[in-house]
């Protein structure tokens, strides 16, 4: 096959980088290795991580419509209350940890309808579900990408002048030889005041595997997994008790803290007010990342709310699943681990009432999409991450470094993002690492490899640190870098001219910068107070 741009991964970097190529005319070939297209906000099913100001500015006009039009989904086909529907911001789960927490299935459906008319009239192909395993090279350009069937069968070849790698690892990096890093870079090499003295490549952020409950009656306890006893004895030096209790580090103070679980409160939907600089939310874990809460719905419609797991217990951080020979031995714990965590809630878990054990709690596999009732993918937060012309660093973004003068304006910005650099516990033995950060710009040298000519990263493999990938990991800045990705491609098969041709011309970059404008993509910060 052969197209104007091939996108490698149909996560939402990659769906971003789709729309935006075969909106501009192009011919697309999109690939996904899973069953949706949406990567965080689908297969892996994790709500929306998003900033404080979501609802007014701060993301490009495709990703805000994306947002509406799963409020308009919710309203057009489900059983909402009156006062729901009437919700102009609706939070149809009514999450703490989002302003728009709602079922992974309902954003695949939004997503289908964005890329439809593009699918109807040929100019976009989906090959699903295909995951890269060759590439041909020549020199510093990439010639194309074979691409195996997730299940067997004949491969396809596929070659375009553009390739955008929006995988959630960054695999076609080493498939091209592109020059890449992982895990923690050293101080000496960037600065950073959390860095640590020397490089470690394999300390990578922990990966999760999330999956959706509700609390209903009768039985549900699945069978013990086998690997239970371990984890149930499991504890981290810093973790101040077992994995697999309430009680945990909090993310910013790293105090030990004790979280609570009540399954279907009676809370109003309407009076969650999901701002993370108010509270982080995550006091009732059920209420946390909720995505569906029966109060939105018509009596009767909903037996239970539906929750999310996507909590401090199931961070698996064991060991790597990124180049390292046993990758697929740590995804398999990691899924044990979930498993464990879920059985530990149906029958050892600690209820306010004295007792122990929830087994009314369900696992929702019909939720995720999944036959084994897991989310289809692990969420993996940190990838491979492009050597870049222009590399993000903590002092660019950190509120303690920055202060009142804001984070780094880059005259090449291309987007703006917002969250705190939030790293998870990681490989290499570290706790949460968390630190305030000014709301940032997304510059385009973090796009453009050193030496690579047509590959594009488009998703969480630009140029960032081990650090800043905390703050540039999240759901919109995603798919601005994606979505900024798909245009840069089309603008070099306009002009004629390499990505880093547009970035250093100072009359190209202008005209670039101006067609991102124009398509809704904010460059900028609105110059106000009050953030």
């Amino acid at each position: 096959m052969r197209a104007d741009v091939l996108v490698v991964g149909g996560g939402l970097g990659g769906v971003a980088a789709a729309l935006a190529a075969a909106a501009a005319g192009r011919s697309v070939v999109l690939t996904e290795e899973f069953d949706w297209l949406g990567g965080q906000l689908t297969s892996q099913a994790v709500p929306p991580d998003e900033h404080s100001w979501v609802e007014r500015f701060g993301v490009t006009a495709s990703y805000r419509a994306l947002r509406e039009g799963i409020r308009d989904y919710y309203r057009r086909h489900y059983p909402l209350t009156e006062r729901a529907r009437a919700w102009r911001e609706l939070n149809p789960g009514a999450g703490w940890v989002s302003k728009l927490c709602h079922e992974p299935r309902v954003a695949v459906a939004v997503i289908e309808a964005m890329l439809a008319p593009y699918r109807g009239s040929g100019r976009l192909t989906v090959l699903q579900p295909y995951r890269p395993v060759a590439a041909e090279v020549d020199g510093d350009r990439v010639v194309g990408v074979t691409l195996a069937h997730r299940d067997g069968g004949e491969r396809i070849d596929v070659t375009a002048p553009y390739i955008l790698d929006a995988t959630e690892t960054g695999e076609l990096l080493p498939l091209t030889g592109t020059e890449y890093v992982t895990g923690f870079e050293s101080r000496a090499e960037t600065g950073e005041p959390s860095a640590p003295d020397e490089a470690q490549p394999l300390n990578m952020q922990a990966v999760s595997v999330c999956f959706a409950i509700d609390h209903v009656d009768g039985d549900h306890t699945i069978d013990k997994p086998a690997g239970y006893d371990f984890w149930r004895e499991y504890q981290p030096e810093f973790w101040g008790d077992k994995l697999l209790s309430w009680r945990s580090p909090h993310p910013r103070t790293l105090e030990i803290v004790e979280r609570s679980f009540t399954p279907n409160p009676d809370d109003d939907p309407l009076s969650v007010n999901a701002d993370q600089r108010l509270s982080p939310g995550d006091g009732n874990l059920w209420t946390f990342r909720r995505i569906a809460a029966r109060r939105n719905f018509v009596d009767g419609a909903y037996a239970s709310d539906i929750t999310l797991v996507n909590w401090p217990m199931i961070d698996y951080f064991e060991g790597p699943v990124i180049d390292v020979p046993d990758a697929d031995l740590h995804l398999a714990r990691a899924r044990e681990l979930s498993y464990c965590v879920l059985y530990w809630l149906q029958t050892e878990a600690p209820r306010p009432d004295g007792g122990t054990g929830y087994p009314g709690l369900r696992l929702r596999g019909d939720i995720t999409g999944s036959a084994d009732g897991l989310a289809q993918a692990p969420y993996i937060r940190e990838s491979r991450r492009i050597r870049a012309e222009y590399t993000v660093v903590e002092q660019d973004l950190s509120l303690a470094v920055r202060g009142d003068k804001g984070a780094v304006r880059y005259p090449d910005s291309v987007g703006v993002g917002m969250y705190r650099i939030d790293l998870h516990p990681s490989t290499g033995g570290d706790n949460y690492i968390d630190v305030g950060a000014c709301p940032f710009e997304i510059p385009l040298g973090a796009l453009i490899p050193r030496r690579m000519e047509n590959l594009l990263p488009a998703a969480k493999n630009i140029g960032t640190t081990h650090i800043t990938n905390g703050s540039y990991r999240l759901h919109p800045v995603e798919w601005n870098v994606g979505e900024v990705a798909g245009h840069l491609a089309d603008f070099c098969l306009t002009h004629g001219v390499p990505p880093r041709a547009v970035r250093n011309d100072p009359a190209l970059l202008a005209d670039f910068q101006r067609r991102l404008a124009a398509a809704g993509v904010e460059l900028r910060w609105p110059e106000i107070v009050g953030y």
